[in-house]
């Protein structure tokens, strides 16, 4: 596939970073030399300096025979008139980053009659996975499938768990609970566990259920944290905005700490129930009198990474609030999931997994349709979910009668209102939601689960 990506930024270069990954031909546009260098230094993809809206700098990168232009630009105007001008001059897909919340309400008008494939809020999609972590902090991340009806939840597995040195095959008959164990990452490894895998310290394991199931789990493992009723966020930024609005609406106490003294005037004007504090998040005095001993969440949130690892840190020490720490731009992953940060974000690489799955659904198979996408284990594993099709190569078939690749797991089966765990006289059905976890390699298709 031909795609063009206007903005080089940290958006821009993870995108091209993922989309890198799947032999598609890239061209990058951007105002700054020094961005594009380095993207075209680093990654597989051609690189032209210039301005995204300007008519003969599409036509140099190759508008005309595009497939998707993708624009992710600093500025929401310029990346909506980047796709008008891109839709105008070829015949290619769009997709715009689009961030001001003024924005938020008009997405589908935008789609509708800009003619956009999608419209992207990488803070509003961060604040939607930040807020799913504190309403069932028990996980370290919630992955979302079948419109909220299956979960896919992360946890770490401590040193006085009852599932330590426990054997896979054991786990139902001992706690007799309705999950099905997707995933393990343990180090720098990402094992699909076979019957005999068997737990160890420090093991980060998803599972696959529906929430009164899941909270059933977690009850008879030890890790019992109900829904959060009070947070601090750190920061108050767009995701901060986000966030504190969902959380609001849920009934959780929020209270913002801001350093700006105009962007407390306006969240105090947006956010009436919240309670907007201007100050400096790092004074550990102000931590104290918001009651960060007493909080329940905490997200650090400020526009440096340093400064949220160092919260975390702290909020980690001084209480026993269930905390989140975007992270933009640091990637020592290695480093970073040593530390004691409770959930992290990457908002980044969350726009990246929903324009890559867009652009796997561009494959127009006749099998399935990719509906959601989540990369796992520092993009080692993937978990996705798909629509089965009428005539599908995979449906109506008993699952132990198929012939899978190697490190491949259906995690479930969302038909009708039912979740099914499946076993292996279970059958994928037309009309079914599938939920795939792959390690090793990439699909667009279910049907590429199967052996040549």
């Amino acid at each position: 596939m031909n795609i063009i990506i206007v903005g080089c930024g940290k958006v821009g270069y993870t995108l091209v970073e993922q989309l890198g990954n799947e032999d598609h031909d890239i061209v990058v546009i951007d105002e700054n030399p020094e961005k594009v260098q380095n993207i075209t230094d680093n990654l597989d993809a051609m690189g032209i300096v210039g301005n995204g809206i300007n008519h003969h700098t599409l036509i140099d990168a190759g508008i005309a025979t595009a497939d998707l232009l993708i624009a992710v630009t600093g500025d929401d105007e310029k990346n909506l008139l980047c796709c008008i001008i891109a839709k105008k001059t070829g015949h290619c897909k769009t997709i715009a980053r689009v961030r001001n919340p003024i924005y938020n309400a008009e997405t589908e008008f935008l789609k509708k009659e800009l003619g956009l494939a999608m419209v992207i809020n990488p803070e509003l999609a961060a604040a939607n996975e930040l807020s799913r972590i504190f309403q069932f902090p028990s996980a370290i991340r919630v992955d979302s499938f079948a419109k909220g009806h299956v979960e896919l939840l992360h946890f770490k597995v401590g040193g006085n768990s009852p599932l330590l040195h426990m054997k896979l095959f054991n786990l139902h008959k001992t706690l007799h609970t309705r999950v099905l164990v997707c995933t393990v990452i343990r180090g720098e490894e990402v094992i699909i566990p076979n019957g005999d895998f068997e737990f160890q310290e420090n093991d980060v394991v998803a599972i696959a259920a529906q929430r009164h199931d899941a909270i059933d789990f977690f009850r008879q493992i030890g890790i019992v944290k109900g829904r959060v009723g009070n947070a601090i966020l750190a920061g108050g930024g767009k995701i901060a905005y986000y966030l504190a609005k969902i959380l609001l609406a849920s009934g959780i106490r929020v209270t913002i700490i801001e350093i700006d003294k105009d962007r407390c005037e306006f969240l105090s004007e947006q956010l009436p129930k919240a309670t907007i504090i201007c100050g400096d998040a790092t004074d550990q005095t102000l931590l104290a009198q918001e009651g960060l001993e007493n909080a329940q969440g905490f997200a650090a949130l400020t526009g440096l990474d340093e400064e949220n690892i160092l919260l975390s840190l702290y909020a980690n020490e001084v209480s026993n609030a269930k905390t989140v720490t975007k992270i933009d731009r640091i990637t020592f992953n290695s480093v970073i999931n040593k530390l004691n940060l409770g959930s992290i974000i990457y908002p980044r690489v969350i726009t990246a997994e929903y324009i890559l799955k867009y652009v796997r659904s561009m494959n127009n198979s006749k099998n399935s349709n990719v509906e959601t996408l989540y990369k796992l284990a520092n993009d080692k594993a993937e978990a996705l979910e798909f629509l089965i099709k009428e005539d599908s190569a995979v449906a109506g078939i008993p699952l132990q009668e198929l012939h899978f690749r190697k490190n491949t797991l259906i995690g479930c089966i969302y038909r009708q209102g039912k979740v099914i765990l499946p076993t292996g006289q279970d059958m994928m059905m037309a009309g079914d939601s599938v939920l795939v976890v792959i390690s090793g390699y990439r699909i667009s298709d279910i049907k590429e689960i199967l052996e040549d």
